[in-house]
């Protein structure tokens, strides 16, 4: 099972750039980066939260679950 983070397909839709996201987010350039490079374990909800205020967003837009291939087997 894989969840996908999709922040950098928002970015894209609202014409922003990382280091905006990360400002007005209050998250630092490093975090963001693992949560866009699908490098994350967690997300707590205040980030998801203050992540789909700034991008105008549902959570459902940015993340995505992937089964794996043996699961689906």
């Amino acid at each position: 099972m894989a969840i996908r983070i999709h922040v950098d397909v928002m970015l894209a839709k609202r014409k922003m750039s990382v280091t905006e996201l990360s400002e007005r987010v209050g998250i630092t350039m490093a975090n963001l980066s693992i949560l866009k490079n699908d490098k994350a374990k967690a997300i707590r909800f205040s980030t998801l939260e203050r992540i789909c205020e700034v991008l105008e967003c549902q959570p459902g837009d940015i993340l995505e679950y992937v089964a794996d291939e043996e699961e689906t087997e």
